[in-house]
């Protein structure tokens, strides 16, 4: 199980507890939690700023396509590239099955269409649902701006031009 994948475990396990105590009623506890929670979302986040203001950018760059130091500093806004050079880095590491047609940064949705396979054939490549979660993934690590994925219609094949004629006939010989 890769690190980014327990990131996201922890991520939702601490909405499940937020949640739980929410639904049991006792507002106070759930105030607490969810202090609690921003507290400590505050004391990493200054903690990651501080690291970031001492190394610089260009000292993050090995670490910058590490899904979950990508989503950490995207989540604390500290990540040195624009979010469109992330989101080309989670095209990237979801395999560039699709390219990016257009981001409206105001709504966070990405448009994107499928990429013409080099062969008719998509040997070896996996559903188009594990392809979609895969994108999923890498965009929650490195764009989490991205809100919505549209896809478009994959263009057409172009077909080479095949060129029929009439074969010419042999001379007829008469005997």
């Amino acid at each position: 199980m890769s690190a980014a994948l327990d990131a996201r475990q922890a991520g939702a396990r601490v909405e499940e507890v937020l949640e739980g105590l929410s639904s049991a009623g006792d507002r106070r506890a759930c105030a607490a939690a969810e202090e609690l929670v921003r507290v400590l979302m505050d004391f990493y986040g200054a903690g990651l700023a501080r690291i970031v203001e001492r190394l610089g950018g260009q000292a993050l760059s090995p670490v910058l396509d590490d899904e979950l130091v990508a989503s950490l500093l995207s989540l604390h806004d500290l990540h040195p590239e624009d979010v469109d050079t992330r989101i080309e880095r989670a095209l990237g590491a979801a395999g560039d099955t699709v390219e990016r047609i257009a981001f409206d940064g105001a709504t966070g949705v990405l448009r994107v269409r499928p990429r013409a396979a080099a062969s008719g054939c998509g040997c070896g490549s996996g559903s188009p649902d594990d392809a979609a979660r895969g994108l999923e993934e890498a965009l929650a690590c490195f764009a989490p701006e991205v809100t919505a994925v549209e896809t478009e219609a994959a263009p057409a094949p172009q077909q080479p031009l095949l060129q029929i004629s009439v074969r010419p006939h042999a001379p007829v010989r008469v005997p």
